[in-house]
């Protein structure tokens, strides 16, 4: 009895751990898409945001990185004016934060596994939002002008997150608080 007691509160130890890790990273992927927006021409922006989404997926893993992944930028475009990009955003960045999470933990967490990982994640980014910025302008070619300036947010978020990311893995108590990274 003691014993199941004991793993019960272990359980509901790690998932108040991992809603808390969540809220924050939610929180953090409102701000680094907030703090900078940069216009773009097809109506959207850039920002710092992407790095926080792959961040997050390193860290929490599939779920709770989807989850951070989608919703702290989702509100950024809620309460930044961009209402309807809410949608697209939620169903793109989570998307992201599952790929980059998944593939990761499938390349055995190698450092260059990072980069394929954000490339990957990235594509689907720059590809989401073609897509969408199309079917809002109901032609494909103007939804394809927007790959230029996505192209450079998804540069800047691949290379900050791999920095990040090597740069936590190398701290014993990050990889212990962080055991998926």
């Amino acid at each position: 009895m003691e014993r199941v007691m004991e793993q019960r509160s272990t359980t509901t130890a790690y998932k108040v751990k991992m809603l808390v890790l969540t809220a924050l990273f939610i929180a953090l992927g409102y701000v680094a898409t907030t703090v900078l927006m940069v216009p773009s021409p097809t109506g959207g922006y850039m920002n710092l945001g992407d790095t926080v989404v792959l961040l997050g997926a390193y860290l929490l893993g599939p779920v709770y990185g989807a989850v951070a992944g989608g919703v702290g930028p989702a509100l950024a475009d809620l309460l930044g004016g961009y209402g309807i990009y809410v949608p697209a955003t939620l169903v793109i960045k989570a998307l992201m934060g599952l790929t980059a999470a998944v593939l990761y933990q499938a390349l055995h967490k190698k450092g260059w596994a990072l980069i394929v990982c954000g490339v990957v994640a990235e594509a689907i980014m720059v590809v989401g939002y073609a897509l969408f910025d199309g079917f809002l302008a109901g032609n494909l070619a103007v939804g394809l002008t927007g790959i230029p300036s996505n192209l450079v947010q998804a540069a800047f978020g691949l290379a900050a997150s791999t920095l990040l990311a090597l740069a936590l893995r190398k701290s014993s108590y990050v990889r212990k608080q962080f055991p998926r990274l």
